[in-house]
């Protein structure tokens, strides 16, 4: 059992060799694992940094970034932990490429061996980053594949045995387990398909349906899961890995946003709530890039001065972080409120936007 601090600074002389170790060695599948803190240079690194090794006397070891963030470390330039910490390895990308290029195939541990890729790494990472297995990855996409076919009116053996499936009945129970219904009464169903992706600021979840954006969160949000759950009971929809345009579209312009070229998002949103919270939600659209609101500014402007509260409560059922941004709003003093990616990513997108903002007007 590992022994930490309150800053979550690890402190086991074991785990600390161990990851002294994965530092020498730049071990890949130590990725996001733990953060290094050179105590000489007061900068902290990923496993995988190509900087030269400090002795491990002037290490610290920390499993948050946000912990090594605050003991007063800066991010190291060479391997740039806050952007690179949480994205996936290479093999693991190759091994998700093969899935997205192979939709009806089952990739087999065989597979990835013959490609250079290590079976182990990959099921590794796709339990700590996704919280399930690789092959529960690849039945998602088989399933939301065949799924997709079916809606095209393609016939039910065919879409199976293509699919890989040795069985209609093998088929079908894994269908059913997957989209909530059998093939035959799925037709109705909508589809949220899932995907991850990396940020400078940690990997988030982008959900979509086919007709536009409806989840947009940082992977670690307090009651991420209770979000997936209301999600699908709104839409009477059911969650499976997948990509669509809308998510292609999503992961460009957050991209952007993050680099500062972008400062207005133009991506279909779905947003099922009450009319209040919808209400809330499309005044939190009209907060201009680089500027701050009130909750008591916000309740003025729908039309629900004394509601300020609700509109608070509203502001924190947002499923859709920045593009919906109720990162800009503070308190009436002017002090920073809760935000569920944490208060310290509020702040990060605050100062990002007024940065960009005055170079965009210093242009002009």
């Amino acid at each position: 059992m590992k022994i930490r601090s309150s800053k979550m600074r690890v402190i086991d002389s074991k785990t600390v060799a161990s990851y002294y170790k994965a530092l020498v060695n730049r071990e890949a599948d130590h990725v996001g694992i733990f953060y290094v803190g050179v105590k000489t240079t007061s900068v902290f690194c990923i496993a995988t940094c190509r900087a030269r090794k400090p002795k491990i006397e002037n290490v610290e070891f920390y499993t948050e970034c946000k912990d090594v963030l605050a003991a007063g470390y800066r991010p190291c330039k060479i391997c740039k932990p806050t952007e690179n910490a949480n994205e996936a390895p290479e093999p693991v990308l190759t091994a998700m490429k093969m899935v997205r290029e192979n939709p009806k195939q089952k990739i087999a541990d065989w597979q990835l061996r013959k490609a250079g890729i290590a079976p182990e790494l990959v099921r590794r990472w796709f339990n700590k980053h996704y919280g399930m297995t690789f092959h529960a990855y690849q039945r998602m996409y088989r399933i939301n594949n065949a799924f997709q076919e079916l809606k095209d009116g393609k016939k039910t053996t065919e879409t199976a045995f293509e699919a890989g499936y040795d069985s209609l009945s093998g088929f079908g129970y894994t269908y059913k387990k997957l989209i909530g219904k059998s093939p035959t009464k799925s037709m109705d169903n909508t589809l949220i398909l899932i995907s991850r992706f990396t940020t400078p600021l940690g990997p988030m979840f982008v959900c979509a349906t086919d007709e536009g954006i409806c989840l947009l969160e940082f992977v670690e949000r307090k009651m991420l899961e209770t979000e997936f759950k209301d999600l699908q009971k709104r839409l009477n929809a059911t969650i499976v890995t997948g990509e669509n345009e809308f998510i292609r579209q999503a992961k460009q312009q957050v991209g952007e946003y993050f680099e500062g070229s972008r400062m207005e998002f133009s991506l279909p949103l779905i947003t099922p709530g009450t009319e209040f919270q919808n209400d809330v939600w499309q005044c939190l659209q009209g907060i201009p890039y680089g500027e701050t609101r009130s909750y008591q500014q916000q309740a003025k402007i729908i039309d629900r001065p004394k509601a300020v509260r609700a509109v608070a409560s509203a502001n924190g059922n947002n499923r859709i972080a920045i593009v919906v941004p109720c990162h800009r709003v503070i308190g009436k003093d002017g002090s920073l409120t809760g935000y569920a990616g944490g208060l310290e990513r509020k702040r990060w997108l605050l100062d990002h936007e007024k940065k960009h903002l005055k170079q965009e007007n210093t242009k002009g």
